[in-house]
């Protein structure tokens, strides 16, 4: 008999995409584990991928159900579109001669003689099927049934050393239905993860899954999001930048407006965030265009994030400033996504961004740091959250630009939501100006990390033939405050 503290390098695939890449590979062969969670965090649709995957790849596999019925399970593999057929299904759950009061123990309390029963048909399912992987489901039977800790623990103990020595990897279910909720089985099991369900104030619930423990495995800790699509759980694993750096060489891009890339001293660099802040309609979603559309007629593919603007609207835009980005879209060399933030985790958003990398986006643009904001369910956490993608972009050498929506229209009392600043390597700003009985655009660039720059004030004019950045205004003090003096002679 193999010991179950064996050392092996066999791991299993759960078969739920992304969750592999958390547990460092899989789960390891013969061990037991413990998935717990609420009901309705999706641990039974968990359950059945990990054995979905086992049968595809030709293994033994058993479903020892105490709570749900043979019909339930197979609908909810029906509602995934899974095929059952290389799946068993024990069924151990009280049938209706229960209900009978001539087969209610008077002398005997019920754990005695059913906690033995069940544990029989467990052991004599496991010796008929031969299975490599099993699922029981739930803990919260078994507790019950055991009354006591001690009675419980020791039930679980001997299941483990039962199930490892029959080669089995074992995922045990814990819906915390029970009327304890003591850390038994965590002890016992080989690996813990938790499923959580966050309702919030407005929108979808979120998910989340965390490993609480993994023996001998460096997971990836922390949360996690994850989603229930029909086809199963898929989990967005949590961006730590630190594991993507590459070195990479920094070429600078021009923007296609050559007044423009004079202000920028050049252009942007490769592996470089940007910043574009303003108030709303100063043309900082049209700048970003501009940038796009240099891009893809360098041949360089690119990807899109809107939370406000739809993706019609702004292509229709684009057209009317002579930035036509619909041929780009049709042949696949930009990716426009419309993110809806109400529905939209942070982990998923991220792994959106990094597909969009993975197929080759050299330029990555997210419009707007405000939707942002609100698809973050702790804003507290914002800043982390984006400094990770921000870094995982610049050590791929992409080009990141993130448009910032300022409160108020002109003068020093304009601010953002949040401030992204110091996180971007370029700040552009875009402002409002009052002169000569006109509403104008001026555009500077407060900070670049790149290169050296432009620190004049230059007038920004969104017209029907695009962009047009004009010469610095020095006929002009104090244009930052909305409303300057006019030192020229003429408009």
């Amino acid at each position: 008999m193999e010991e179950q503290n064996s050392v092996t390098r066999d791991f299993l695939s759960t078969g739920v995409p992304g969750l592999d890449e958390i547990l460092a590979g899989g789960l390891t062969s013969d061990r037991l584990y413990l998935v717990e969670g609420e009901p309705g965090t999706g641990k039974t649709t968990l359950a059945l991928q990990f054995l979905t995957e086992g049968a595809r790849r030709g293994e033994s596999t058993l479903y020892i159900t105490l709570a749900e019925t043979r019909v339930e399970l197979l609908s909810v593999a029906q509602s995934h579109g899974w095929d059952m057929a290389g799946i068993h299904i024990e069924e151990i759950i009280p049938d209706e001669k229960a209900l009978n009061p001539d087969q209610q123990y008077t002398i005997f309390h019920p754990s005695e003689i059913e906690l033995g029963g069940t544990t029989q048909r467990i052991l004599a399912a496991v010796d008929r099927y031969h299975p490599r992987r099993v699922v029981l489901d739930s803990l919260s039977e078994l507790q019950l049934l055991a009354e006591s800790p001690l009675r419980y623990r020791r039930q679980v103990l001997a299941l483990k050393q039962y199930l490892s020595s029959r080669k089995c990897t074992t995922v045990l279910l814990d819906d915390r239905t029970a009327l304890s909720t003591d850390l038994q089985v965590r002890s016992v099991a080989h690996a813990v993860l938790t499923l959580e369900l966050v309702d919030q104030a407005y929108g979808a619930e979120r998910r989340r899954l965390r490993v609480v423990k993994y023996r001998g495995i460096a997971f990836r800790g922390g949360t996690h999001d994850y989603k229930i699509y029909k086809g199963g759980l898929h989990v967005y694993p949590r961006l730590v930048a630190a594991e993507s750096r590459e070195n990479t060489t920094r070429k600078q891009l021009s923007s296609g407006l050559p007044a423009l890339d004079v202000l920028l001293g050049g252009g942007l660099e490769e592996g470089m965030s940007t910043l574009i802040s303003g108030p709303s309609g100063t043309g900082k979603s049209s700048l970003s265009a501009q940038f796009i559309h240099a891009a893809v007629q360098r041949g360089q593919r690119c990807a899109m994030f809107l939370f406000e603007e739809a993706r019609s609207n702004m292509l229709t835009r684009c057209k009317g400033l002579e930035l036509d980005l619909n041929g780009a879209v049709a042949s696949g060399l930009l990716t426009i996504q419309q993110v809806d933030p109400a529905e939209l985790s942070p982990g998923e958003f991220a792994n959106a961004v990094i597909q969009s990398v993975e197929q080759g986006a050299r330029m990555v643009v997210i419009d707007s740091l405000n939707g942002y904001l609100n698809a973050v369910p702790d804003e507290r956490f914002l800043i982390i959250h984006l400094h990770e993608l921000l870094t995982y972009l610049g050590q791929r050498g992409v080009v990141s630009i993130i448009v910032g929506v300022q409160q108020g229209m002109v003068g020093g009392g304009m601010n953002n939501a949040i401030d992204a600043s110091y996180l971007a390597d370029n700040v552009i700003m875009l402002r409002y100006f009052e002169a000569l009985g006109e509403v104008r655009q001026a555009i500077s660039v407060f900070k670049k990390r790149g290169s050296a720059h432009e620190r004049t004030l230059r007038r920004l004019e969104i017209t029907s033939n695009g962009l047009r950045v004009g010469p610095v205004l020095k006929e002009f003090h104090g244009v930052l405050t909305g409303v300057p003096t006019y030192h020229g002679d003429g408009g």
